[in-house]
């Protein structure tokens, strides 16, 4: 069995602020949050082990993408760093996979009562939405997987976010490490029970794996995206394929998911620069 891991940092047990998670302009807090993420995604993988996957990628999908410590996890795990990948959370996912888990996973920008929510990068993106469906990352993630046949088996966060994630995709086991209180508060466990309860998690979702369905976009696709200012918007509908909409919203209208995906990376890069 060949396992693909997206992590990322905000849905991390405890995490309520962004300088927990900013490794830009680190706050003495992110050594030890970052610590903590990668006690998180090892517990993942310990657990899966246990039922016997042979080989497991992990892509490092938070911020910067190069916020794990490599030295705290097997000797043997291959991990994607960096943040100018294609494909960003879900880079290098294809059909040799059988199966993903989503570790530290956050509520979409809008979700209340999802610690630091956003979807990708919030200075940007406002609002998306594909086929008439409102995406957090996790969607968006689970679409590219879906396309490829690979089964999204497990989901770490907040409750907000794991129960968001369940109600899209009901077969998704999910682990829930803390209760948010409004978007930088939250109730949660702690480090080495949120490490215990990952684990306990991967091991069902391999146990259950056989109940697991994937989660895709039918075509045509047509994924339609609320910027944050008007200058993004005038920036992205230069980009051959999309449409504008209206003074912040963009629509972009494909048979294949991947290039939609790719669209979409490419409207919050370039729309960053605005």
């Amino acid at each position: 069995m060949k396992l693909y891991i997206s992590s990322d940092m905000e849905g991390v047990a405890g995490v309520c602020a962004w300088e927990q998670v900013d490794a830009r302009t680190p706050h003495p807090e992110y050594a030890l949050y970052r610590e903590y993420y990668t006690h998180e995604v090892r517990a993942a993988i310990e657990g899966a082990r246990e039922l016997g996957p042979a080989e497991m990628l992990v892509n490092d999908s938070h911020g910067p993408m190069r916020n794990l410590l490599f030295d705290l996890l097997p000797p043997d795990i291959r991990v994607l760093f960096g943040n100018r990948k294609p494909y960003s959370m879900v880079q290098d996912a294809d059909s040799t996979f059988d199966g993903a888990f989503f570790i530290g996973y956050h509520g979409a920008i809008g979700d209340a009562n999802a610690v630091l929510c956003h979807t990708y990068t919030p200075s940007v993106i406002h609002n998306v939405h594909v086929n008439g469906v409102r995406c957090s990352e996790a969607t968006l993630n689970a679409a590219l997987l879906g396309h490829h046949g690979i089964p999204l088996l497990l989901v770490t966060g907040d409750r907000t976010t794991v129960e968001g994630v369940q109600r899209q995709m009901p077969w998704v086991e999910g682990v829930i490490v803390k209760e948010s209180i409004g978007t930088f508060s939250a109730d949660s466990i702690s480090p080495a029970a949120a490490q215990r309860a990952i684990a306990a998690g991967a091991r069902r979702a391999l146990e259950r794996r056989d109940e697991m369905g994937t989660f895709v976009f039918e075509p045509p696709i047509a994924m339609e995206i609320d910027l944050a200012k008007v200058e993004q918007a005038d920036l992205v509908e230069m980009i051959p394929g999309f449409e504008r909409t209206g003074a912040r919203s963009v629509r972009f209208i494909c048979d294949d998911y991947p290039t939609t995906f790719k669209a979409f990376v490419a409207t919050f890069r370039l729309g960053a620069t605005a």
